[in-house]
């Protein structure tokens, strides 16, 4: 299955001509209110299938984390969303507490602040279900650009104006970056992704984000986190 119809080489070439020239990238569709409201209610019945899936193993997770390491189960990080909202991005803590005591750094996959039960939840990306509350809060969607932290899109900005297109949109849990891409270790990965996010917002469709709901699953299920 083709994840994202289109998207080739000479699509990224394209792309990256126009981000030179700093043209309008971003030709957004109008969504009828019809497709917005199936989006919000897949939205909703995803987030709450995957809270219950995950409730009968919460005790189990809850004593792993607290024997790794002290400190609190649920980790809170302000993310920019949609028009630039600041909001609250939930996850279940894999770092320990001082992770970013000299201040913010991106994860590796030899991150030496994931504790060792934080790897697995990380393998199986089971870090990320608290954000299905982010979802019900409408602050995320399901399916979307990955949020970034103020921090580098300040700096993102300033090498490529146009990562600030991601924003008229709402964040998702997971993405075409994400999925095609995978985590960025570093400021030039995540301009590398910043095309796939560009790709989708042009593609937009409850297609689109039907395939790339699919292929995560399979992510999943493989265990491809880090």
């Amino acid at each position: 299955m083709q994840i994202a119809p289109g998207y080739t080489y000479s699509y990224e070439i394209e792309l990256e001509e126009s981000l030179k020239r700093q043209q309008n990238l971003i030709s957004l569709p109008v969504w009828s209110r019809t497709k917005t409201a199936i989006k919000r209610g897949i939205d909703i019945g995803i987030s709450f299938a995957g809270i219950l899936s995950i409730a009968p193993f919460l005790p189990f997770i809850i004593y792993k984390i607290k024997k790794d390491s002290p400190g609190s189960i649920i980790y809170k990080q302000e993310r920019i969303g949609k028009n630039g909202q600041p909001f609250m991005i939930l996850k279940l803590r894999t770092m320990y507490t001082d992770a970013e005591k000299n201040g913010p750094a991106l994860s590796s996959s030899t991150d030496e602040r994931v504790t060792p039960f934080g790897r697995f939840l990380r393998k199986w990306r089971i870090d990320e279900f608290p954000q299905f509350i982010n979802v019900l809060k409408n602050e995320m969607s399901v399916i979307g650009p990955r949020p970034e932290r103020k921090f580098y899109i300040d700096q993102l900005v300033k090498k490529e104006p146009a990562f600030i297109e991601l924003l008229k949109v709402k964040p998702g849990i997971t993405s075409l970056g994400q999925v095609l891409f995978g985590y960025a270790e570093n400021k030039t990965e995540m301009l590398q992704r910043l095309k796939l996010e560009l790709f989708y917002m042009r593609k937009y469709s409850l297609k689109l984000d039907f395939r790339i709901f699919i292929y995560t699953i399979k992510t999943l299920l493989n265990a491809e986190g880090k």
